[in-house]
């Protein structure tokens, strides 16, 4: 079959888009980690789910931008004759990448050839699986990897970020009035959640968007991945991990939990976390095993949290009125939004974040390590009246903890809804979320 390659290399020059950064773009925390990437690396593999806002963030650094996903034109001149898309201005974004898989292994050999950095910012909001026709490689040396997830508190100019995260592991805190916004307006943000689409919207309208998002996760882009999955049972499986958000469950415990009258075996479990994993919509939060003073187990156990508390929240049929007379689950949402949070503002620090919990049931919501072994823990509480006991138990937290192995921790704080940030007379950090940032 012969191709007119003029005719192609016409669509290719109506169609790619020359652009600056767009007027109305919000500044992400990922814009810097990007700029050094690209400084550094080849090209950038600028993942996670959708509607996160990839595709904003790579028009600000990208000459020139190919959607795969909305253009049908472009999808086939990416399988017909790729190299006309990569041979245009750089930095090229290619948007929802893996649609086309064999863009992969021909961007690692362009950024072979041409051995300068910046050329290619590749989008994806799915993982594909590892075929044996495409061959992929790893892309070591040659990509860098920055996972995008929905804004944060500060990025939405909720949080006035007068707490750096950074800062605390360096031991330089200022204490600060932070924000005061009250429940309800803490509650609707849970509601209404971190999309780049919705930030002017209230949560009446924005329900809508949810519902939409959660329908066409299970309904298009799970059978996208080529995965027979039940779009009732994956609804079952997400409603089940909303309501143990903030808990260590078991495989058994969630199949318990999502099976209903048609319980679910634990490899079919595995399989819908592993489908929700490849679109981004799952974090999981491994547990934190130090050397420990004490004898006493760990429990071992993750923590999962969907992408986002307002998809958890719709999940539960949980609007914003809802919310502020039902606390238990607004407090687990909560933890939910504080963990979104940490994990954009860690990502410049390459910190990871864990949990901890022991035989004993002695818990601490979260952990957070850094590359160099520096580390630091928080207790989340949505009821102010609970810092106390909140302290006293990160206190107990670090006597167990082996402190000669693991080091002293950087700091150790307990996360709330809003109010001042300030240090305690024991050393611990009270951290209102609405001051926090990277």
């Amino acid at each position: 079959m012969h191709f007119d390659t003029s005719r192609l290399c016409k669509i290719v020059n109506e169609r790619y888009i020359i652009s600056n950064m767009p007027h109305n773009y919000l500044h992400r925390a990922a814009d810097e980690t990007l700029t050094a990437m690209l400084s550094a690396m080849g090209a950038v593999l600028l993942e996670g789910p959708k509607a996160a806002g990839k595709t904003s963030t790579a028009t600000q650094f990208a000459k020139t931008i190919v959607r795969l996903d909305s253009d049908h034109k472009m999808r086939e001149m990416a399988e017909i004759e790729p190299g006309l898309l990569l041979n245009q201005p750089a930095p090229v974004a290619i948007d929802e990448w893996q649609l086309v898989p064999d863009i992969w292994n021909l961007v690692r050999h362009e950024v072979d050839r041409r051995r300068l950095p910046g050329q290619f910012i590749l989008t994806g909001s799915a993982t594909p699986l590892d075929d044996p026709k495409f061959r992929r490689h790893s892309g070591a040396g040659r990509f860098g990897r920055l996972r995008m997830r929905p804004m944060s508190l500060f990025e939405s100019q909720i949080s006035n970020g007068a707490v750096s995260l950074e800062a605390l592991f360096n031991g330089d805190f200022v204490p600060t009035l932070g924000e005061r916004v009250g429940l309800q307006v803490v509650t609707e943000v849970i509601a209404r959640g971190g999309w780049p689409s919705l930030f002017e919207q209230t949560y009446d309208t924005s329900r809508f968007w949810h519902q939409g998002y959660l329908d066409t996760v299970v309904e298009i882009e799970i059978p996208a991945l080529g995965s027979r999955r039940d779009p009732r049972s994956v609804t079952r499986l997400m409603t089940a991990i909303a309501k143990s958000t903030g808990s260590a469950v078991s495989y058994s415990t969630l199949a318990k939990l999502a099976g209903g009258e048609e319980p679910f075996a634990t490899p079919t479990v595995k399989g819908y976390l592993e489908t929700l994993d490849r679109l981004m919509l799952l974090e999981e939060l491994p547990a934190w095993t130090p050397s420990m003073r004490s004898t006493t187990p760990l429990r071992k156990v993750p923590k999962r949290y969907l992408v986002d508390p307002s998809l958890a929240a719709q999940l539960l049929g949980g609007g914003p009125q809802r919310l502020i007379k039902e606390l238990p689950m607004l407090g687990q949402l909560f933890e939910n939004l504080v963990v979104r949070d940490l994990l954009v503002y860690g990502q410049p620090l390459f910190a990871r974040l864990y949990h901890w919990r022991d035989s004993n049931d002695h818990e601490v919501d979260l952990v957070i390590e850094l590359l160099d072994g520096r580390w630091g823990a928080f207790e989340v509480k949505l009821n102010p009246n609970q810092v106390g006991a909140a302290a006293n138990s990160l206190l107990r937290f670090k006597n167990k903890v082996n402190t000669e192995l693991a080091g002293e921790p950087a700091f150790l704080g307990v996360i709330v809804s809003d109010g001042p940030a300030y240090q305690r007379k024991d050393g611990i950090f009270v951290l209102p979320i609405t001051a926090l940032g990277p």
